[in-house]
């Protein structure tokens, strides 16, 4: 099991590896650390602390395809790169290891991430502020009371297909299903498609040989989107997008729905899955939580502090040749964001175990300009997802060992694979109806006036949703496609 990111830091630092350790395997060329592969994917926290005892707050790594970069794992570092957008630069076009042959375009699975495309992350100073505008004013939309309304929704009808079973895998049943169902709702796309975009999105952030192909699964999604938007808009994130003053193209309003999905999916169902992990097997934390010493919004800034959802984010640029944290940066080097290392830095966190629960200073939505403008909706699917789980299944305990959790991590984020759960089975709310009202007493032999007459055009009441001839319903048809009825 990788340890908590706290008991990490508390390990003893500043050691290098001796010669024949299997850390070393990590190296590559010119003896940079990899971050991919064996030791990124099963202890990346472990790795990042290694790297800080090594090279300070700024070192030199490796992505897939030994395509070099720095990870700032400094606090300070971290937001020094992320506001100085003038000496760093967000778009991709600046990195000299496109001129170099360092990266094939076409077959590299760093592509969907380091990729330029005509969204606003990609973009600096005006261009950046036109694109920024449009993605903010879709989003400030919605008012949150509607969007807790929908995501309650969502949330019980997921609860009820496992409730009285007893038991559940939390990850592949709730946390990865509840922002997916949210996020496509808000961007205007028909709730059928959450099920193939979950598995697209997953396979698309672990960066493997297929995700080019996932990539391409999802812009096609969300260009067949803008084409039905064109003829019928509504309410939702592409139609603002479409109808901003600032004049998007049907591509770049593409690309910033691309945006949306991915970062608020992959981020969501991450801190999600990591807070209930923490539910169940941290006495203190859940303790905590249900003694009203820390209320669940609270609970969720500590474990963006201790877990970030994205651990790495892609990636900054150098304008010029600069110094960061000791090293000499040369213009047109890659940097990476290490939001989860620089939530760990000693100079902000002198002890890793107290509790930050009240502050929301951490880096787990970047800085800067380019701080995620969707944090707070991510912040309401995951409160108000959590909340309802544990208020219908108050009981939930972890079904099997701690050491037995398991994680699938790539470079730019941790995810847990299961979550095992038991507790007492409940009935699904869908099922939990009030008591007829008792029936009317037998009418009096008296004479009793005649009823009023009907209006004619008062239609029929409708019957209850499972009724002979009736269209299933929406929930019951993605039940089946995902094979759940």
């Amino acid at each position: 099991m990788t340890l908590p990111a706290h008991e990490h830091a508390a390990q003893q630092t500043g050691l290098v590896p001796p010669p024949g350790c299997p850390a070393h395997a990590s190296t590559g060329p010119g003896g940079a650390t990899r971050l991919y592969g064996p030791a990124a994917e099963t202890d990346p926290m472990g790795l990042y602390e290694e790297l800080r005892a090594v090279h300070g707050p700024v070192a030199p790594v490796l992505l897939d395809g030994d395509v070099r970069a720095w990870l700032v794992l400094g606090y300070n570092e971290n937001r020094d790169v992320a506001t100085r957008a003038t000496q760093f630069s967000r778009d991709p076009r600046v990195w000299h290891g496109w001129s170099t042959g360092e990266i094939d375009p076409a077959t590299s699975p760093l592509m969907p991430m380091i990729g330029w495309r005509p969204d606003c992350v990609c973009a600096d100073g005006e261009e950046h502020q036109r694109l920024r505008s449009a993605v903010t004013t879709s989003l400030d939309q919605f008012d949150h009371r509607g969007i807790r309304r929908r995501i309650n929704r969502f949330a019980h009808e997921l609860i009820d297909t496992f409730c009285e079973d007893g038991e559940a895998e939390l990850v592949d049943r709730f946390t990865e299903h509840l922002p997916m169902l949210t996020l496509i709702h808000l961007l205007g796309m028909s709730d059928e498609a959450a099920p193939k975009l979950v598995q697209a999105a997953r396979d698309l952030f672990k960066a493997t040989e297929t995700s080019l192909a996932s990539n391409a699964f999802v812009v096609e999604s969300l260009e067949q989107l803008v084409r039905d938007k064109r003829y019928k808009p509504g309410q939702d994130i592409a139609s603002a997008l479409m109808s901003h003053p600032a004049g998007l193209t049907d591509e770049e309003v593409v690309h910033h729905l691309r945006l949306i999905l991915l970062a608020g999916y992959e981020t969501t169902a991450n801190l999600m899955s990591n807070v209930l992990r923490m539910v169940v097997t941290d006495p203190r934390f859940r303790g905590s939580l249900a003694g009203g010493q820390m209320t669940l919004p609270e609970a969720v800034e500590q474990v963006l502090w201790d877990e970030p959802p994205l651990m790495v984010c892609p990636s900054r640029y150098a304008n010029g040749d600069t110094t960061l944290g000791g090293q000499q940066i040369r213009a047109g080097d890659m940097l990476l964001l290490g939001l989860a290392a620089g939530n760990m830095d000693r100079a902000v966190r002198p002890d890793p175990a107290a509790p930050v629960h009240h502050n929301r200073a951490h880096l787990s939505f970047s800085a800067g300009s380019h701080e995620c403008p969707g944090q707070d909706i991510g912040r309401i699917i995951a409160d108000t997802g959590i909340d309802i789980l544990l208020t219908r299944l108050p009981d939930i305990v972890l079904a099997v060992p701690e050491e037995q959790l398991s994680w699938r991590s790539s470079t730019w984020a941790r995810h847990l694979t299961a979550l095992p759960v038991t507790f007492a089975p409940r009935a699904p709310r869908a099922h939990q109806f009030e008591a007829p009202l008792p029936s009317a007493p037998p009418p009096q032999l008296a004479e009793v006036p005649a009823p009023a007459a009907a209006p004619e055009d008062v239609p029929e009441p409708a019957g209850p949703v499972g009724r002979p001839g009736a269209r299933p319903s929406w929930w019951e048809r993605l039940r089946r496609m995902l094979g759940l009825s």
